[in-house]
């Protein structure tokens, strides 16, 4: 067994320890880390078939980003662990029924999807005009690929999550009774009489010139 063969078995090992553990700790910050690993190792496994772009891909967008994101969310939410708990065996079956079948679609690709497929080919080396080799790239290749063949479905998927962005930022900045957002307009056309009210208040006390004069007459008086 070649070293490379070596590689696979250890990352593909570890990829499946770290995928089970992601759905059986106990800990939702120790399920995140655990699938963290996962697919630190998908990525690995990646690299061994020369798949270079989808492994940096893999760790960029997933490791970088996606789940450092769920790994904060976890932390900063007050989840408690026993009232996740109560519903579990309640679900059991019609999860563990899911994933049976998952199971045996996976299985039934993996060993019957691939039989009437021809063996790959080795790359053909990439000659240039003065007749040295150019060193063959995956990405460009893949680059290529996506912005001739597959332009469209490229852009229709970049509409797609753009508008996904869009709805989600909309429901997160919806109308809420605790929101202190200001209509634009409305403050622009706000006029003086709107903001000020120039209120008369009656006298609680009596000015302090008054005071001698009365004085003056009660002393008359008596």
């Amino acid at each position: 067994m070649d070293a490379k063969t070596g590689f696979f078995y250890l990352f593909s090992v570890v990829l499946l320890f770290a995928a089970f553990r992601v759905i059986t700790a106990r800990n939702p910050v120790h399920a995140v880390l655990y699938l963290i690993l996962a697919f630190s190792q998908a990525a690995a496994v990646w690299l061994l078939l020369k798949a270079e772009f989808l492994a940096i891909a893999l760790v960029l967008v997933y490791l970088g980003a996606v789940m450092v994101l769920f790994l904060f969310v976890v932390m900063m939410l007050d989840i408690h662990i026993d009232t996740v708990r109560k519903g579990f065996w309640k679900h059991f079956p019609l999860a563990a029924l899911i994933g049976a079948v998952i199971a045996l679609e996976m299985a039934a690709v993996l060993m019957g999807g691939f039989r009437g497929m021809e063996e790959p080919k080795a790359i053909a080396a990439v000659v240039d005009a003065a007749g040295h080799v150019v060193p063959y790239s995956n990405t460009k290749a893949l680059g290529k690929l996506l912005y001739t063949q597959y332009l469209y479905p490229v852009e229709i998927a970049a509409v797609i999550l753009l508008v996904a962005m869009v709805a989600a930022i909309a429901l997160t900045l919806r109308q809420r009774k605790d929101s202190k957002a200001i209509n634009p307009s409305t403050q622009i056309r706000v006029r003086a009489a709107d903001r000020l009210a120039v209120v008369k208040v009656a006298a609680t006390q009596k000015p302090a010139a008054e005071e001698p004069a009365q004085a003056a007459a009660e002393e008359k008086k008596a």
